[in-house]
Formats: structure tokens, C-alpha cells, sequence
């Protein structure tokens, strides 16, 4: 009577070789100790000592050296160039940004697979490179320059071309966070409220757009973020004139050229810290709307 009803049990009855007890979850990684062990050590040598480097070494000067470093008029023009064409780009690929993933997400058209290759062109592309070819292209005697010049518009070699230079490296941002939750969006919402009356700006702005405005507000952060710090793809097209088309970054590498380190890291440390502010309110801002949304549902 054994052998039959030992095989009449149920499968279930017969734990697994290895599993976990009944009641204890079993994690594939380490515990939480060990895992936020090596990640605050991982954060701590990539993020944390390097940025520490750079707030010790402005210890050594001065109050008045480092006032007289961070606010001489050419590094405030540097200051105002650098984070208003940062933020203008920005701003231009929130919208555009948008439009693109829209494009790719809600449509089937030919050549849809390169065009969603081409999004992430700016990451692949090295900045020299894209300096270089922007610089080509609007350059007065450039494919589009050319053109462009005799109807008194110049775009190299002014903060203009650094603007488009920044939209060009920030555009894959948004579109590579925003096209994920348009995929997600549940279709049967819009087709709800078209069924109800709305218009097609109504459903825009009523459905889509609040469960889509935490990830643009993502892509706006880290394309603004990227185009604060970016180098190779300006120095090429602005054409670096002081209190003109002079970034930051540039007065940056001229003082350690110089050799004036505590100079360029008093500088580096104004850029961060205004970086920070900047980032935090727009993940505050972020956390805030998504709270928003949440509490309405």
C-alpha cells in the first residue's frame, strides 16, 4: 500500500532540492547590507572622492581669490552662454523629442528601423566628430552656410551654432525615455475619451500627457545635464571668442593650461554646484507631478 499511495501524492507535496523554506523569500542577490555596502563603495570611488578632490583643493584659496576666479566678467559670460544654450537646447528637444518618439511609436512607415538607428547616432558619434560636421555644414562656406550667409543669418561660430550643436548630442535623451512609456500607454484610454467627446488636443493634454510628463521631464534633466558639460562637439562650431561664444568648460581646460589649478577648480565647483540645484528641482519637480498623478487615479 506504500508504493501506490506514496505516488497518489500531489507533485506540490514534495519540495524542490534547494528551495527556501515556506515564508522566507529567497533573494538571487545578496542581502540588502552587502549589495548597499558596494554600492555606496562603487559610488563613493566613481562619484563621490573625485568630486571631494574638487571641493578640498578650492579650500586652499582664499575668499577673495576664489570670488576674484568665479566672477570676472569673462567667466560670467562663459556662465550665462554655457547655461542658457544648455537650456535652450533642452527645451528643443522636450518638444522635438516628443514629436520623434511619437513618430515611432504610434506609426509604420519604410525605413523605420534606420530612422530609429539614426536616434542614437549622437551617442556612437565621438563629439569631435560632430563638432567637425556641424562645423562643415554651417560653416560660411559649408553645404548649408553657404546659403544661409548672404540672407545675413550665421550659425558657426556664434552661440547659435553652439545651441544646435547641443541639440544634436541631446536629442537621443528624451526620445530614448520618452518612447518606452508611449509603448506602455494603454490605447483605450484615448479611444475612451475620443468615444466621450474630446477633442484630439483634449486627450492630448488630459490623458497622455500627464502619464507621460514624469519621463520628459527625465529626458529634459539629462539632456540638459549632457549639454552643461559638453565639450568636443563646441569647441568647434562656437568659434570660442571671449564674452562671445566662450563656454565654461573652455575657461576650465584655459586654466589648466595655465596651470592656475585652484582657478579652474573654483570654477568647475560654481558649475557644480549650480548643476546640483538645477537637477534637483527637476527630480523634485518629477516626483512631484508623479505623486500628482498618482493621487488622481
Amino acid at each position: 500500500m506504500s508504493g501506490p499511495a506514496s505516488s497518489a501524492l500531489p507533485s506540490a507535496a514534495v519540495p524542490l532540492a534547494g528551495a527556501a523554506p515556506r515564508g522566507v523569500s529567497r533573494r538571487v542577490l545578496p542581502g540588502f547590507r552587502i549589495t548597499l555596502g558596494f554600492s555606496v563603495l562603487y559610488l563613493s570611488l566613481i562619484v563621490l572622492i573625485p568630486l571631494s578632490a574638487l571641493v578640498f583643493r578650492t579650500f586652499t584659496m582664499s575668499w577673495d581669490q576664489f570670488w576674484a576666479a568665479v566672477s570676472s566678467p569673462r567667466v560670467l559670460a562663459s556662465y550665462r552662454l554655457t547655461f542658457g544654450a544648455s537650456l535652450i537646447a533642452a527645451l528643443v528637444n522636450l518638444v522635438f523629442g516628443l514629436l520623434v518618439a511619437w513618430v515611432l511609436v504610434r506609426y509604420k512607415f519604410p525605413g523605420k528601423r534606420i530612422v530609429d538607428a539614426l536616434v542614437d547616432l549622437p551617442f556612437a558619434l565621438p563629439t569631435a566628430v560632430a563638432g567637425i560636421s556641424l562645423t562643415a555644414l554651417l560653416a560660411g562656406n559649408g553645404w548649408v552656410g553657404q546659403f544661409l550667409e548672404p540672407l545675413g543669418i550665421k550659425l558657426a561660430f556664434t552661440p547659435a551654432g553652439i545651441v544646435i550643436a547641443l541639440i544634436f548630442i541631446g536629442l537621443p535623451f528624451v526620445v530614448r525615455t520618452v518612447q518606452p512609456v508611449l509603448e506602455d500607454t494603454e490605447k483605450e484610454l484615448e479611444e475612451a475619451a475620443t468615444s466621450l467627446g474630446a477633442t484630439r488636443l483634449q486627450t492630448f493634454t488630459r490623458v497622455i500627457l500627464p502619464s507621460i510628463t514624469p519621463a520628459l521631464l527625465t529626458g529634459f534633466a539629462m539632456a540638459f545635464a549632457r549639454a552643461i558639460g559638453e565639450y568636443g562637439s563646441v569647441i568647434f562650431i562656437a568659434g570660442n571668442m571671449p564674452m562671445i561664444s566662450e563656454i565654461t568648460p573652455l575657461i576650465i581646460i584655459g586654466k589648466l593650461e595655465q596651470y592656475d589649478y585652484s582657478g579652474a577648480t573654483a570654477v568647475a565647483l560654481v558649475m557644480l554646484v549650480i548643476s546640483f540645484v538645477l537637477l534637483l528641482l527637476i527630480n523634485g519637480l518629477q516626483g512631484w507631478k508623479r505623486r500628482r498623478s498618482e493621487a488622481t487615479k
